[in-house]
């Protein structure tokens, strides 16, 4: 019924063996909020937030020890989604960045919740306006 598991596991041994390598705790929070960044700016980059754009890949950057890829082709088309995205990225680094200790991604990410929050309330009160 169900498909032979093919590959190691990669659960610790009984025995103690080492045969693969280990990340720290540490280390597993630091790739978690790298790739949570990384798509807090491509999402930034879809916005055409050069700037803010810009700040986060320093973060990534610092991170990963290597630049991000960018895309800096905005498409505002669907910018209330977008913003919304952003502020659901932004809140999932803010948790790694807190859980992390790592102060300035958490204050990068704070700050980008709230640049999204309010691009959103803006969007909403436009909306409002409009009927």
């Amino acid at each position: 019924m169900y498909e032979p598991i093919r590959t190691k596991s990669v659960a610790p041994r009984m025995d103690g063996g080492r045969d693969y390598p280990h990340s720290s705790r540490g280390e597993a929070l630091d790739i978690q909020l790298a790739g949570h960044l990384s798509a807090l700016l491509a999402v930034t980059d879809d916005l055409g937030l050069d700037e803010a754009g810009d700040r986060i890949a320093e973060q990534v950057t610092r991170l990963r020890g290597a630049l991000p890829a960018r895309l800096r082709h905005p498409r505002a088309e669907n910018s209330a989604a977008l913003h919304q995205r952003a502020h659901d990225l932004a809140a999932r680094a803010l948790l790694v960045a807190a859980s992390r200790a790592d102060t300035t991604a958490a204050i990068l990410a704070a700050e980008r919740m709230d640049a999204h929050a309010a691009a959103l309330h803006s969007a909403d009160a436009d909306l409002a306006g409009a009927h």
